[in-house]
């Protein structure tokens, strides 16, 4: 029972990271009648840059555009990619290890002119 108490208390906290990667922090709270511990992970990712890939090919000729994505974290990193749009293909998931570039293949296979 509270009177007029609400049972939430804002923690406002400042974080700003140098690089992208996985940041693990600790914060313990002290009182005479009580100590509590409070695990924090924050994940920072790198700044999105938007991208356009033009494929210009004969039709109904293939044609694949290798993407690069580097992993300059300190963890490996495990991709899924959603594909969508008509006549693309590329694999359901690849690995970055740390410190590597590892291509994406992408594919664009028409089935008509388009």
């Amino acid at each position: 029972f509270f009177l007029g108490r609400s049972d939430t208390v804002e923690f406002p906290m400042k974080f700003t990271p140098k690089c992208p990667g996985c940041y693990h922090c600790q914060i313990v709270l002290k009182s005479p009648c009580d100590i509590r511990v409070y695990e924090v992970e924050c994940v920072v990712n790198a700044d999105q840059a938007d991208a356009q890939i033009e494929f210009l090919s004969p039709a109904y000729q293939t044609v694949t555009q290798e993407i690069p994505i580097s992993n300059m974290s300190s963890e490996d990193w495990r991709f899924e990619a959603v594909l969508e749009g008509q006549c693309f293909h590329g694999p359901p998931a690849i690995n970055v290890p740390v410190g590597e570039t590892v291509p994406y293949p992408l594919t664009f296979k028409p089935v008509a002119e388009c």
